[in-house]
């Protein structure tokens, strides 16, 4: 997730007590290790639809938390890549910038 992640530019890794946090200007995505799996959540300035998402969290019309669950390191494919290209543009704050103008 991180190599994915840094595809798109720095990204500051944040050990907390109970999960990891990926943040640039401010925290894009987490994520808690498992035995089995690695639950994880992608912040979005969007409502995102899609099967593998196992809830979506409100937080303001421009931060909206995308939960999910990975089993092997294969499912980090295109799609959650491209969550992860999002979400860190979110964590750059530019689609506030956008809203301002």
């Amino acid at each position: 997730m991180l190599a994915s992640a840094r595809k798109r530019g720095p990204v500051t890794v944040l050990p907390e007590k109970t999960r990891i946090a990926f943040q640039v200007r401010m925290s894009f995505a987490a994520f808690t290790l498992r035995r089995r799996w690695v639950d994880g959540h992608v912040v979005l300035a969007r409502r995102l639809e899609s099967p593998r998402f196992r809830r979506i969290d409100f937080i303001s019309p421009r931060n909206q938390v995308h939960v999910f669950r990975l089993h092997e390191p294969t499912e980090v494919d295109a799609e959650v890549e491209a969550w992860l290209a999002e979400a860190y543009s979110v964590g750059q704050q530019h689609h506030l910038n956008s809203k301002r103008r």
